[in-house]
């Protein structure tokens, strides 16, 4: 009895463990989807991203950019 109860704790602490991962991974990996969608609006508009921001270039097309952005609302 002892060893089956020693497999059901492991089990509820393996179940725990990937739900904490699930926990803190879910928002790291959201915020690197919507900056690579922002970083995107920037390329696709002709733009090079550098700094945290869209630097103009020549071909830069603004609304490009401030339509993709508007788009894709979850981009940051």
């Amino acid at each position: 009895m002892k060893e089956a109860s020693g497999e059901a704790n492991i089990t509820v602490l393996t179940i725990l463990l990937i739900g904490i991962v699930a926990l803190v991974a879910t928002p790291l990996i959201t915020n690197i989807m919507n900056s690579t969608k922002t970083r995107t609006c920037c390329t696709n508009a002709g733009g090079k991203w550098e700094g945290g921001r869209c630097q103009t270039q020549a071909g830069y097309d603004k609304e490009t950019y401030d339509k993709c952005l508007e788009d894709n609302p979850d981009a940051t």
